[in-house]
């Protein structure tokens, strides 16, 4: 469990986290949303211990990040895949990285497995590309078989089968019980992977909910037409108080009203229908629904 309560971080005159409270259960992935420079990074650097907090605490299982014994053991972490030294082989990074946590060292092998790096293990970092650089991160991150996982952008850098594969990672993490916390701009990939979601604008918490429930909140459905008579239709349910716009391809985009509704003017006007359908809005739809105006 993380535990997040009256969390501040000020640099001078500027407030970059005020006053954050939430907590993180295991078994779930929780996404962590916000524009850059909402306070994200800054929050998990002082999870992490890195940057110590202007006022309140961020314990980790009741306990500071300082205060753990073994803390790879706990927590593993990606805040920057630039982070390994770029003389030295992937092999070595992970294998100072375990002395230095009392990992064994057959973890090494396993989790340059778990990332598809096994191949060029022996190779230096300076030669890797950014997508083996956020592998590399990712199995140091996973050495010490940690309860908690805060990963800050993990799918940079990664090919459509990386992220396949994180995204299948990040699920079967969740449901072996541990905590997991990805912070990340791609909203159609964290849609597809977070179970719950803390929403930040500018160091201020905005969202702390369950997906599903933010979608429903803040993504209204739209019904979607398609007519030879997509123009009059728009009318009839405009004067009916719809919002209805003519797209570009010809289709129409209503909000207001139910399909019944749509089927039920078109019917009474004598305007056939070729389709007729509803589309819930996407997560980045109503991520700008609900921060538009919250970062003035």
């Amino acid at each position: 469990m993380i535990e997040v309560r009256g969390l501040t971080k000020r640099y001078g005159p500027v407030t970059a986290v005020a006053g954050l409270t939430f907590d993180v259960p295991p078994g779930v992935v929780t996404a962590f949303l916000g524009a850059n420079g909402a306070g994200k990074s800054t929050t998990l650097r002082m999870l992490l211990g890195l940057d110590r907090p202007t006022a309140g605490t961020a314990r980790i299982d009741g306990q500071h990040y300082a205060e753990l014994r073994d803390p790879l053991r706990t927590v593993g972490s990606l805040l920057d895949s630039s982070a390994p030294h770029p003389g030295r082989t992937a092999r070595a990074h992970l294998r100072w990285l375990a002395a230095s946590n009392r990992v064994p060292g057959h973890r090494i092998d396993e989790v340059l497995d778990l990332v598809h790096l096994t191949a060029v293990a022996d190779r230096r970092v300076r030669g890797f590309s950014l997508g083996m650089r956020q592998r590399l991160g990712l199995a140091a991150a996973l050495l010490g078989d940690p309860s908690v996982l805060l990963l800050d952008e993990p799918v940079n850098g990664l090919d459509a089968e990386g992220i396949r594969w994180l995204r299948t990672s990040l699920r079967r993490l969740a449901a072996e019980g541990r905590t997991v916390v990805v912070s990340s701009h791609l909203m159609s990939e964290v849609e597809q992977t977070a179970d719950h979601l803390l929403v930040i604008s500018r160091g201020r918490m905005l969202a702390d909910t369950p997906l599903p429930d933010f979608l429903a909140a803040h993504s209204a459905a739209r019904v979607l037409v398609r007519t030879p008579q997509a123009r009059r239709l728009a009318e009839l349910l405009t004067a009916g108080g719809a919002a209805a716009a003519v797209q570009p391809d010809g289709s129409l985009h209503v909000s207001g009203v139910g399909a019944d509704d749509v089927s039920a003017v078109a019917a009474r006007h004598g305007v056939p229908l070729l389709a007729l359908g509803t589309d819930h809005r996407s997560l980045e739809d109503a991520f700008l629904a609900l921060t538009t105006g919250a970062d003035t």
